[in-house]
């Protein structure tokens, strides 16, 4: 079916919609379930969450549509139950954007976008789209999950903020501190009402399939990254017949352990680039042992606790902040891409880390870098109830400095206390299908290794890979958006291009 107009008249009570030349007749007349509300684009902040967000968060209430205004756009928001499994269940609204391609004999597929994380917003996709050839020949779609910035309700909290502060001012246990916050958290989240059991990949694919149901959309190309790009999967495997093709940057299938894996795939790509510096570097004393130095410094410090005169912003008190390897390494995984990575952690590894760790600590008290509610019912949810904590334990005697380390910032105790039911066991399986897809990933992704690429295109044999050398995690950029041009055109056709750093998989 085509997607041409989105227009809107109301009756008394109800909305009734011609979406894309489509009448959807029936739609909202009894305040059923899935149906859109219409607006102007200006997706407002949850109201709850302003109510309780800190001065310095409270100037973004609004989402900024930058669009070019010679594209013309089309939004709503998709109302659906927080809890398809509770007929009782309150509802929630989920907004998105069409961005209309100005080409009058356009394709009648669009392509679908959604951001990973989870938690990111995806909104801001839509503002530039218009920069790229994807909106030339094709409606482009911009959805915001379920619990994220924009959508109602917004799960963000500060409980686990303030905690984590007041871990590094008192110098208490990170760990015990950080499950103190997460408990207020949760009595927040659902003081205010909200089911936080509802959040999770299985609901937001059906708030997907919804949508692609409502706007009478047959054909579409799906377009995720990181989580999204396992979120896309799930898409597929619940029900292919809409879906054209994929399109996948950096992708987390939805088969894989994140926490048995993430921490090795860090340590790889670390590996990575300890080679390459030995390898490229005339300084071989200073980086030609740089891996065996870094093992060896970080197994030495494994019990050590260090300290730095630290004075909180607004305050003249100076407190002797305390921080250990976690903080590090914490810097470590947060600077990879940087070009200096490489000298820092030589500096690092001569006891020249104060510095670093001072960046870290700054983010603890300048900002609030605790993951939102949704990141966290996601991820337990997805997550945490099928990781194998033996196999776990086996990476941490390879490798004993990781342990008690969270290269993620939602871990098994936290899902323990914030106690939502697993995705379905079918969520989490390997599956098989025709469906082309195209995927990049950088060769020193730090959190999804290229090794997903293969898994996925095992199962799918008309996925094409590519590596982009000297990439980390999610490659974006004008390369990989001119590659899904091409993909999307003709997504049997082998993909090609002339940069010698993108390599078929």
């Amino acid at each position: 079916m085509t997607t041409n107009s989105l227009k809107y008249f109301f009756n008394i009570h109800l909305t009734l919609y011609l979406i894309f030349g489509i009448s959807l007749t029936g739609i909202g007349q009894k305040q059923d379930v899935p149906r859109i509300e219409t607006c102007d684009c200006n997706f407002k902040l949850d109201p709850n969450y302003l109510a309780i967000a800190p001065p310095s968060l409270k100037s973004d209430t609004i989402f900024q549509n930058n669009i070019d205004k010679g594209f013309k756009t089309e939004c709503g928001y998709l109302i659906v139950p927080e809890n398809r499994k509770k007929t009782n269940s309150k509802t929630v609204k989920l907004p998105f954007v069409i961005v209309k391609s100005k080409n009058s004999n356009k394709k009648t597929d669009p392509v679908f976008f959604t951001a990973g994380g989870p938690g990111i917003s995806s909104l801001g996709w839509a503002n530039g789209i218009t920069k790229s050839t994807l909106i030339l020949d094709r409606d482009c779609i911009a959805f915001e999950q379920r619990g994220t910035k924009y959508a109602i309700p917004y799960l963000r909290r500060f409980d686990l903020d303030i905690a984590m502060r007041e871990s590094y001012r008192k110098n208490l246990p990170k760990d015990s501190m950080a499950i103190v916050g997460v408990k207020q958290y949760k009595k927040s989240l659902e003081k205010a009402g909200i089911d936080l059991s509802g959040y999770n990949t299985d609901e937001t694919v059906s708030d997907i399939h919804d949508l692609l149901d409502i706007l009478k959309i047959d054909s579409v190309n799906l377009f995720g990254g990181s989580y999204s790009g396992g979120l896309m999967l799930a898409v597929l495997q619940k029900d292919a017949s809409k879906i054209r093709s994929l399109v996948l940057d950096s992708p987390l299938p939805t088969f894989v352990a994140i926490d048995e894996d993430e921490p090795a795939n860090f340590l790889q790509a670390l590996n990575v680039i300890f080679k390459r510096v030995e390898n490229d570097s005339i300084n071989k004393e200073l980086y030609g042992n740089l891996k065996e130095n870094f093992n060896q410094y970080f197994t030495s410090i494994i019990d050590k606790k260090f300290y730095i005169k630290y004075v909180e912003k607004g305050t003249t008190d100076t407190l002797n902040i305390e921080y250990t390897k976690n903080e590090i390494l914490d810097f470590i995984v947060s600077e990879l891409s940087n070009p200096q990575i490489p000298f820092i952690i030589t500096e690092i590894i001569k006891g020249n880390h104060s510095l670093y760790a001072r960046k870290k600590i700054d983010n603890i008290f300048n900002k609030n870098p605790a993951p939102d509610g949704m990141r966290i019912s996601v991820y337990c949810a997805d997550q945490a109830n099928y990781n194998n904590e033996d196999v776990i334990s086996q990476f941490h005697t390879l490798y004993p400095y990781m342990k008690n380390y969270h290269i993620n910032d939602v871990y098994k105790s936290i899902c323990d206390c914030w106690k939502v039911p697993p995705v379905s066991p079918k969520t989490k399986q390997p599956f098989y299908s025709d469906k082309p897809v195209l995927i990049g990933d950088g060769e020193m992704d730090q959190a999804c290794n290229p090794i997903y690429m293969s898994m996925i295109k095992h199962y799918m044999p008309n996925a094409q890979p590519f590596l982009f050398k000297n990439r980390f995690h999610m490659v974006g950029g004008k390369d990989f958006y001119e590659m899904t041009q091409q993909f999307i055109d003709n997504p049997y056709r082998k993909v090609e291009t002339k940069n010698k750093d993108i390599l078929a998989y």
